[in-house]
């Protein structure tokens, strides 16, 4: 295999690369003999029909795209270990010379790593981070727990008020006649909770049990059923259940029954301990994001556009694997929600774009300030790798080809210089 490089405008190169003739012919030879078996010819047993009679009867191109299909993947991998540009994007193949006796030649148009010229990264001024936690946030999250606890009291003597927990019959008419999907019977719904349509449920505040009301809406102009859409309509209500959470006293035998504490001071006391340590690593990971994000403002970068289509891809291709493990396949997913891919392909470009910068800006303070990954760094990643497959450390490392192992490397010092750029902010 040989391979040029060509340098194209815009951050862009095309490498042609050169598979031997002799290593086209053993590509054509490995096709036939895997398709040999479903090939039928008059005059020839299935399976047995030779290699000449099948190119004279379909032309000698019969295998070429398979052959090609064959040889692009491993000779572009070959070139990617020859090149040495930083190739930061998916190839756009094309075949330039496919004939036999001749080598077989394709050329893979990519993106390169484009420059950055580093803006201020050392001492970026930052909005300053609260890291005290309030008695306010004490007693939300006391209150939190409180209502996991609540027991839920069915109450007979008063009509509806915010917050209640209500079974409800409901029927709506659009111009005096039922409409589709309309109609429900012993519904659960909590007034407030903006399960229904806006102005349904704060006109249910006040209802009796066992007495119709009236609700007047007007449906949202983007409501789902299009025949729906932007009409009035009057809903005929009938509560039948209401129910209120009753919380639990906040006092010492509240505290014991949710931890391990004996008093409701000691109980308050560590949850103040637990919210701050979660304020304070909250508050880093924050100043860390804002310290990298005045660093990428700071900075200038021509992105390649074929770079941010394959991260644009890569970002939906996760999405996509988050969607499988939840149980729902992306066709279901588009199908219920009416994404398609294209859509998806663009809702995530600002994030995509976001994400090359901040990544290449990163790179190039970890190479300006020589902020490297050590051997002691790799272990450690190694280490967490194997913990979180469940598998043994010297397995995970098998699995690393060189390659993988550079991208490590890589992906912990650009996580070095992040926190570089973070422990070099000045909150103000």
């Amino acid at each position: 295999m040989s391979l040029q490089v060509e340098k194209l405008e815009k951050n862009m190169a095309k490498l042609t690369v050169e598979v031997s003739a002799e290593d086209f012919e053993k590509a054509i030879e490995k096709v036939y003999q895997k398709q040999k078996k479903q090939i039928s010819i008059p005059g020839f047993r299935k399976g047995k029909v030779p290699r000449v009679m099948v190119e004279k009867m379909y032309g000698k191109e019969v295998f070429y795209e398979d052959a090609a299909n064959d040889l692009i993947p491993d000779a572009y991998d070959n070139a990617l270990d020859e090149c040495e540009e930083d190739i930061v994007s998916s190839p756009k193949i094309e075949v330039t010379q496919i004939e036999a006796g001749k080598p077989f030649v394709f050329t893979a148009t990519v993106a390169l790593k484009p420059e950055v010229k580093l803006g201020e990264y050392k001492g970026i001024k930052i909005e300053k981070i609260e890291r005290e936690v309030t008695e306010e946030e004490i007693l939300a999250e006391i209150n939190r727990e409180r209502n996991k606890n609540a027991r839920n009291i069915t109450i007979e003597d008063r009509p509806v008020k915010d917050g209640d927990m209500t079974v409800i019959d409901f029927e709506g008419f659009v111009d005096g006649e039922a409409f589709e999907g309309g109609k429900g019977e012993n519904y659960p719904l909590t007034i407030g909770s903006g399960a229904f349509i806006p102005g349904f449920e704060e006109q249910l505040v006040g209802a009796e049990i066992g007495k119709e009301v009236e609700v007047k809406v007007t449906f949202p102009e983007e409501y789902q059923a299009e025949e729906l859409q932007g009409k009035e309509a009057v809903f005929k209500c009938t509560v039948h259940e209401i129910k209120e959470k009753e919380l639990p006293e906040l006092d010492d035998e509240f505290a014991s029954e949710v931890s391990e504490f004996d008093t409701l001071e000691e109980y308050k006391e560590d949850v103040k301990k637990n919210l701050t340590e979660k304020k304070v690593k909250d508050a880093e990971t924050a100043r860390e994001n804002a310290a990298v994000e005045a660093a990428v403002k700071a900075s200038e970068i021509e992105i390649p556009e074929a770079m941010l289509e394959t991260q644009q891809r890569q970002m939906v291709d996760e999405f996509s694997q988050r969607i499988t493990m939840q149980g729902m396949s992306m066709e279901q997913y588009m199908q219920f929600t009416g994404a398609t891919y294209e859509k998806l392909i663009e809702q995530v470009k600002p994030q995509a774009e976001e994400r090359i910068r901040a990544r290449l800006v990163l790179e190039a303070i970890a190479k300006s300030e020589n902020i490297v990954a050590t051997e002691e760094d790799y272990e450690k990643e190694m280490k967490t790798m194997a913990e979180v497959y469940q598998m043994e450390i010297d397995k995970v490392k098998e699995l690393m080809g060189e390659r993988e192992k550079k991208n490590i490397m890589l992906d912990l010092a650009v996580r070095k210089a992040a926190d570089f750029v973070a422990e070099n902010a000045i909150e103000e």
